[in-house]
């Protein structure tokens, strides 16, 4: 079977190299740091549970 210029795992490297870069940039953008205790738009609380489970948010 012909394969061209490239070897035959190239193709997959690629894949997986761009499922790597996907995974780096989405764990960027994960919110870090301390939650607010009350919410931006109404003031109302945030329950501690919830400031926990997203942090940063």
């Amino acid at each position: 079977m012909a394969s061209g210029w490239a070897n035959d795992d190239a193709v997959n490297e690629q894949i997986n190299s761009t499922i790597e870069d996907a995974i780096a940039r989405a764990r960027g953008e994960i919110p870090r740091g301390e939650s607010l205790d009350e919410c931006e738009e109404c003031g109302a609380p945030i329950p501690q549970a919830r400031r926990e489970a997203i942090p940063g948010v």
